[in-house]
């Protein structure tokens, strides 16, 4: 069912392009302290052309941004495809995309969260390949050690049919500081992680598993009811092994996350799975009684659903995160407030 890349490893090169935001030129210490990282891992990291600018929210006209990510695909010698990030118009790329010739291709690891997740989710959805939704290159620099930083290589080294584990981290961080001013930022979590069930019973111990899809929540939303966001199909395809849906809210208002949960609910999105995984949510929240806040919008959105739904998980926005590959078949356990996730590349 799920075609995956050849496993990453030292020597490989990566290919850098930004298909949805680029990088402007007070962030370029950041991303050459990136590259530096990809170097010190023994990577060869490949700059593309839509990379180092940034114009109305993107890196470069959507044409070029397609056409640079298909040469990336298209190319044998590429192994990966590091975005910079994500952004807001990583859908412009998906109409101008070769899907007949990419359907022919060996697949090539693609790694990011936010707006990557839309590219991700397509690649999944619509070619069946194994996707990385983790860490954006810029988390990626020298000093980073929190432990899903440093397992993420020797993840993505994993060959077909391996396996890895993580656990949910010990703390998290909200405060991203400022790029422009300390380039060399590292995670500094500082606020305690604990998981929790949408439940009645939120401290009991759970178990399930199932192929993993999502993302990010305000951008993969966009493509319920094309092909490149079948998550029903995705699910039956998934049969007896299951299905796991996981994503995160980085913007949306509680209204406006209840009316997305609601809509994906009528698109058949939450039909049929064995469980849910729903991140770190960094969007606004409401302090007045009289107004809808972001807890009661999931409780709304998904408390009926029959599967398990775990909440503040390293998902997102609000690392650190996990490395979490569409199409890989995943065990979660969860109890205490803690969780760990098995993926087998099968």
């Amino acid at each position: 069912m799920i075609r995956y890349p050849a496993p990453l490893r030292a020597g490989a090169r990566v290919a850098v392009t930004a298909p949805s935001s680029g990088v402007g030129a007070d962030c370029h210490p950041r991303l050459d302290l990136a590259l530096a990282w990809l170097r010190q891992q023994g990577l060869t990291p490949l700059e593309g052309h839509c990379l180092r600018t940034q114009h109305k929210q993107a890196s470069a006209p959507a044409a070029q941004r397609a056409a640079e990510l298909m040469h990336c695909l298209l190319d044998p010698a590429i192994a990966a495809v590091m975005p910079p990030w994500g952004g807001e118009l990583a859908i412009e790329v998906l109409p101008r995309l070769d899907w007949q010739a990419t359907e022919q291709l060996t697949p090539t690891w693609l790694l990011g969260y936010s707006d990557t997740s839309t590219l991700l989710m397509a690649l999944t959805l619509r070619l069946r390949w194994a996707t990385a939704h983790g860490p954006c290159l810029m988390d990626l620099v020298p000093g980073q050690t929190d432990p899903l930083i440093t397992g993420l290589l020797p993840a993505l080294g994993s060959a077909p049919g391996g396996a890895f584990t993580q656990r949910s981290s010990a703390a998290w961080q909200a405060d991203w500081g400022d790029y422009t001013i300390h380039p060399e930022r590292v995670f500094a979590p500082q606020i305690p992680t604990r998981l929790a069930l949408l439940d009645v019973n939120p401290g009991r111990a759970v178990q399930f598993s199932g192929r993993l899809i999502g993302g990010c929540l305000d951008t993969v939303r966009n493509l319920a009811g094309s092909p490149c966001g079948d998550v029903p199909r995705f699910v039956r395809e998934a049969g007896d092994a299951g299905a796991i849906l996981y994503f995160e809210n980085c913007n949306l208002r509680p209204s406006e996350f209840l009316c997305v949960l609601q809509g994906l609910k009528l698109a058949g999105w939450f039909e049929g799975l064995a469980g849910v995984l729903v991140g770190r949510s960094s969007a606004g929240d409401v302090r007045t009684p009289e107004w809808l806040n972001q807890r009661e919008a999931l409780v709304s959105g998904l408390a009926d659903l029959p599967c398990p739904v775990l909440l503040g998980c390293d998902i997102g926005h609000m690392p650190p995160q996990w490395l979490l590959i569409n199409g890989a078949l995943a065990e979660v356990r969860y109890a205490d407030g803690a969780a760990q996730i098995e993926q087998r590349l099968v």
